[in-house]
């Protein structure tokens, strides 16, 4: 799996549980950045990911995450 297919199918989760229609995340992209990303649309975020990759991050991962790209290195990490 590549970085770029993670994140277009990350953004994709990111649109629909944040109801952003026009929203393009970048590894770079922090919770800071869209005002709509607190707290509760994180863990509906986080759980989103967990099935559509079939896969669980501990708590240690997701409390470590800095900003979008991370998220993707775990999850490319998680797949191999």
């Amino acid at each position: 799996m590549e970085q770029t297919e993670v994140l277009k199918q990350i953004n994709d989760i990111f649109i629909d549980i944040l109801d952003i229609d026009n929203l393009v995340i970048t590894t770079e992209t922090t919770a800071n950045d869209i005002d709509e990303w607190d707290s509760l649309t994180h863990i509906q975020i986080v759980v989103a990911m967990e099935k559509k990759f079939k896969i669980r991050f501990t708590t240690a991962e997701i409390q470590g995450w800095k900003n979008v790209g991370e998220m993707v290195n775990t999850i490319i990490a998680k797949n191999k």
